[in-house]
Formats: structure tokens, C-alpha cells, sequence
């Protein structure tokens, strides 16, 4: 065996090349032809009848436009066997420069894959193009991500899918970069570049990186960047643009969203990944229903790693063109020893994690329903200037701010619905916190399919039990439950807490993470703060020190004191003068100069 000194990583060791991939050399006898097709990406095999026979077998999906050849696609994988094979059968190679590039490539994925069995590889992030400091298990993913040019990080959610990826972006710098991702995500990965990233400017200089965000079905020219996002329901209008666009790397965010072929958005990411050198999958839950929904995600990652559809389902599935997997476990293993898959769940890597991990997550809002439901407001606005009596204009503000509040709380509540039903998709066990009825109504409809149960204001006693023993007995998996009505649940059963609105004091939203987060719970409970970028959320972000997306030893872990109170009431009333003089300047009005302040009414749930 050959000993062949491994990409140099910053540890010096030596693997054995196993036999069959060592060189088959010149032979007496050649049995047939080898050649590349650069059109179909493909190695073209022209022989003898039991050579095309075997390489029929041995790679599943083989095209023969006649008898006496064999065509099928050309990865890293491939080749590996295809040498196998050129041992046993030699075969004289027509394209000898595009072979040697292969097997070098193939030899180098095996050598990377086997060191990796043995000592993962663990890899920082360069300190000057990323802000941020990963975790272990971080460190261990962004090296995969290295070592695998097409491969699926299916980290469980919580675990930093998106820091790592980013990581690997700052490692690599292989812009420009295209970004598909899921409507609900564009702002977040958007603020999450600009948190993380930095890149490469002019005389040495660090700069933040140029993005454009794709808009429309329309394919236009686009500007310059070093990073273009576009949603998975734009792909079908730039099907035939973005794969001659000339991105050499694209990360698919949620490639679930990719796990039923035969639609035109499949169709424009397959050809969009065909045509890139590096592709990365984000996803902790690739498969919904059945397992053969694996084989369309993997097929866009890398074209036939798990053969055509109708070899898969006939070694993997329960017979030809069935959906279930046989041994989903053993189907799992492989795909981690092939190098096309990498996964840690919470359990796995616990002890890296915090017993909270509190994420703000910024997601987009229904702007014309924001305007239309502040028509009314500014009605009120404009009444202020002839209110005489200083309660009844300290009443009619407080209606101001706590219209605007449940303004921002509706117009986000269907993105809401759409961010936890991947949660729940991906079960996980959801406390959801709003402060509005008519948001929490717009939730019951989003979520009618989870089976959601409420304890809120509108509930009595009896009802409100019954919808404890519903979640904590696992009758479901999501409960929606009033801001300041959570004191004394537990709720233990919940992974996630869900910020739907917000509330101006921090310690409200300790006692309603703590409903989940009680002694002797061994898991790390994950606290989602979803914000918009539309009304109220602004403000109170800057009152609750939300500045960051992961932050730390910013909220009080405490019951609200007197204290706290005082001080969300004054952010509220700060926040009230702000908004009536935004909405003072629309109507052509003098901003007020005095700050106006509000006694009581705050917290009272507007309906």
C-alpha cells in the first residue's frame, strides 16, 4: 500500500492509501476506452460487453446510447470505484489530464474522510474576516465543511448551522457566493452577514462585504457583490440565469425545501448546483415524511451520490419506486462515512451549551397591513392637539402606543407562524409568548394543524389545566400562552420559547423563558426573540439591550421588582413620544418637545 501524506491542515500525519486506489499502471491488455465528456460531466466507458456490463452494476443509473458503452456522472466517489474497476479491467484513458485531476481529487476525499473517522478535524475561524467565536463542536463542523465540497450540515437546530457556514465563507473567501433561502430568512441571514463577516478591501484594508439581495421573477443584470441572496420562490424566474452567472459556491438554508423533485424550483437548483464547485445544505430536518425524500435532497448536493432514483428505492427502499427507506439507520451511516452528511444533536454536544441560549431573530413584516391598521392611529395623533385635560391626553397616547404595539404584533404574526411551524416540524416542543388576542387568533389559524393549545387571559382555570395536561402529556407539541400570564407553569417539556412580541420589562421574559427552563432539567432550552424591522420592535429591542443575535446576561432572571417596572414604563413612555412624533411629521405636524408621560394602561392587554 502507498503511503500518501494528507492535505496539510496544520497536523502532520500520514495515512495509507487503501489498494484500490492505487494506480493501475500500464497493462498488456486493455479491455476498452475511458474518456470525459465535459457536456454531460460524465466518464464514457467503450468495451467489451461484460465490462459495460459491470459498469452498469457498479454505478446504478448508467446511460448506453448503444450496446458496448456505458456513460455515467462524474464525482469524487465515482472514481474511486472506477479505478477499482480499471484493476481488475484495464482501460486505455482518452483523457488522461482530466483523469489525473480526478484521482488526485478522489484520493485526497478519501485520505480527508479516513483522518476524519479517526481525529476530526477542528479549525478556528480566521480572527480578521470573522467576528464571532465558535464553539468546539463549531470548530469540528467548519472542518467538515472544508474537507467536503458538497455535503449537507444537519446540525439540530439551535447548533449554529448559519455561524458555521459563515465560518467557512470567511475561510474560504469564495465569493461571489449565492444564498437560497426561505422568504422568512432573507432579513436574517442578511444582518447575520453583516454581524459576522468581514472581507478583504483595497491596500489591506477589512471591509464589510457587498450583498444584494435578488429581487422578482425577472431576471435583470445584477450589480457587483460578494454576496447575492435570493428565496426559494424566485428560483423557478432565474432558472436559466444563475447557473451562467458565474458563482463558483452556493448554500442552500432549509434545503428541505428541496425535498420533492419535479417542480420548476427543483429543476433551477439543480441546475444552479450543477454548476457550482462548492455546495453546502443547511438543514436539521431534511426529511418530513418518508425517507426517500433523502435521495431528491442528495441529488442536489451531488448529482447520483446515491445512484438514480430508481436503484435507489431498489437497494435502499422497500422495492422498486417505493418512498420508505428499509434501514434508514444504515442509510444514515453511510451518507456520514461518504462524507455528505455531518449531524450533532443537543444530547451529543451538551456540555458545550449553555443552560439558555437566547437568539434574537429578525423576520419580515406585512408593511401594508402595518399602514393600514396605523390609519386609525393617526387619527388620534391629530386629536391630541385639541385634548385639553392632561388625563385625557395621557389616555389617548397610551391607545397610540398600545395600537402600534398590536399593529407591529399582526403584521408579523403570519412570519411568526411560518418560524415555528419549522420548529415544530422539526419536534420541537414550543412555549410561544404573545401580548395581543387578535395576534395569538392570527397564530390559531397559522398553527391549526399542530393542534395548539392557549392559556391566556380569555381562558378560565379549568381550561388553562386542561391545556397544561394537553402539552406536558405530548397530546401536543405547541402552546401559546400570554405574556404576563405564565407565573407559576411548568412547562418542562418545552426545547424551544418563542418571543412572538415582545414586553418593555426584561424580567417578563425571564419568567416566561423560566417556564421551561426549571431545576433538574438536563437539556439547553432555546429562547427565539422575533423581531421586525416595522413598529414597535425597534424600541423595545433598544430596551431590552437586544442588540446582537445571540446575547448573554442581558435579561433580569429574576421576578419583575418595582424597580423594573419604573424603568419599562419610562422606555414606554419614551417610546410613545417617539412614535407620536413619527406619525406628527407624516401629517405635516410640529413634533412635541415636551416628553409626555403615561401613569397607567401599559400593560393592559388591548383588544
Amino acid at each position: 500500500m502507498e503511503n500518501v501524506k494528507e492535505k496539510d491542515y496544520g497536523q502532520d500525519q500520514w495515512i495509507s492509501l487503501p489498494d484500490y486506489m492505487k494506480d493501475p499502471g500500464p497493462a498488456n491488455y486493455y479491455h476498452g476506452t475511458l474518456r470525459y465528456s465535459k457536456k454531460k460531466n460524465s466518464w464514457i466507458i467503450k468495451g467489451e460487453p461484460y465490462v459495460c456490463q459491470m459498469a452498469k452494476r457498479l454505478f446504478p443509473g448508467s446511460k448506453g446510447a448503444r450496446r458496448g458503452s456505458a456513460r455515467f456522472t462524474a464525482n469524487k466517489r465515482t472514481i474511486g470505484d472506477l479505478n477499482w474497476l480499471m484493476l481488475r479491467y484495464p482501460l486505455e484513458i482518452k483523457s488522461p489530464r482530466k483523469w489525473q485531476e480526478a484521482i488526485a481529487e478522489a484520493r485526497d476525499y478519501v485520505l480527508d474522510r479516513e483522518r476524519n473517522i479517526k481525529n476530526p478535524l477542528k479549525v478556528d475561524a480566521p480572527d480578521l474576516f470573522f467576528e464571532g467565536r465558535l464553539m468546539e463542536f463549531q470548530k469540528e463542523g467548519l472542518g467538515y465543511l472544508l474537507q467536503n465540497n458538497r455535503v449537507l450540515l444537519a446540525d439540530e437546530m439551535g447548533l449554529g448551522k448559519t455561524v458555521q457556514a459563515l465560518a467557512w465563507l470567511a475561510e474560504t473567501k469564495r465569493y461571489p457566493l449565492l444564498l437560497v433561502v426561505p422568504a422568512h430568512l432573507v432579513k436574517n441571514w442578511e444582518r447575520e452577514i453583516m454581524r459576522f463577516l468581514n472581507v478583504p478591501g483595497p491596500n489591506g484594508s477589512i471591509e464589510k462585504p457587498d450583498l444584494h439581495i435578488i429581487q422578482g421573477l425577472k431576471p435583470y443584470d445584477l450589480p457587483s457583490a460578494h454576496i447575492y441572496i435570493i428565496h426559494y420562490l424566485l428560483l423557478r424566474g432565474w432558472k436559466e440565469y444563475l447557473p451562467q452567472a458565474g458563482f463558483g459556491s452556493v448554500i442552500f438554508d432549509e434545503i428541505q425545501e428541496l425535498r420533492h423533485s419535479g417542480t420548476e424550483k427543483y429543476s433551477s437548483a439543480s441546475l444552479l448546483a450543477d454548476s457550482c464547485d462548492y455546495v453546502i445544505g443547511l438543514s436539521g430536518t431534511p426529511i418530513y415524511n418518508s425517507g426517500g425524500e433523502i435521495w431528491n435532497v442528495m441529488n442536489i448536493l451531488d448529482y447520483h451520490c446515491l445512484g438514480d432514483w430508481e436503484s435507489f428505492t431498489r437497494e435502499w427502499c422497500y422495492g422498486y419506486r417505493s418512498r420508505l427507506v428499509k434501514d434508514p439507520k444504515l442509510l444514515g451511516e453511510y451518507l456520514r462515512r461518504e462524507g455528505l452528511i455531518f449531524r450533532r444533536t443537543k444530547e451529543k454536544v451538551l456540555k458545550e451549551l449553555p443552560p439558555k441560549r437566547r437568539l434574537v431573530q429578525e423576520i419580515d413584516a406585512d408593511a401594508g397591513v402595518y399602514d393600514e391598521l396605523m390609519e386609525s392611529t393617526m387619527e388620534k395623533v391629530l386629536l391630541l392637539d385639541s385634548t385639553e385635560t392632561t388625563l385625557d391626553k395621557r389616555r389617548l397616547q397610551d391607545q397610540i402606543a398600545q395600537e402600534e404595539r398590536q399593529a407591529t404584533g399582526i403584521a408579523k404574526a403570519p412570519y411568526v407562524g411560518h418560524f415555528v411551524k419549522a420548529l415544530l416540524e422539526a419536534d420541537e416542543k414550543v412555549l410561544l409568548f404573545a401580548h395581543h388576542h387578535k395576534v395569538m387568533d392570527i397564530y390559531k389559524k397559522e398553527l391549526k394543524k399542530f393542534s395548539p393549545v392557549f392559556i391566556t387571559g380569555r381562558e378560565n382555570q379549568k381550561q388553562k389545566d386542561a391545556s397544561l395536561k394537553a402539552f406536558m402529556e405530548g397530546k401536543t407539541n405547541i402552546c401559546v400562552i400570554s405574556l404576563r400570564s405564565a407565573a407559576g407553569l411548568n412547562l418542562q417539556r418545552a426545547s424551544c420559547v418563542v418571543f412572538g412580541e415582545l414586553d418593555w420589562s426584561p424580567a417578563v421574559h425571564s419568567q416566561a423563558e423560566d417556564r421551561a427552563h426549571r431545576i433538574g432539567q438536563r437539556d439547553s432550552l432555546l429562547c427565539y426573540y422575533l423581531v421586525s424591522s416595522k413598529g414597535s420592535d425597534q424600541d423595545m429591542q433598544e430596551a431590552l439591550g437586544l442588540k446582537v443575535s445571540q446575547f448573554v446576561n442581558m435579561m433580569g432572571d429574576s421576578f419583575e421588582s418595582e424597580e423594573d417596572r419604573l424603568l419599562a414604563q419610562s422606555a414606554a413612555q419614551d417610546h410613545i413620544l417617539r412614535v407620536i412624533n413619527r406619525l406628527r411629521l407624516k401629517a405635516g405636524l410640529p413634533a412635541l418637545e415636551q416628553e409626555p408621560r403615561a401613569e397607567q394602561g401599559l400593560d393592559e392587554d388591548f383588544d
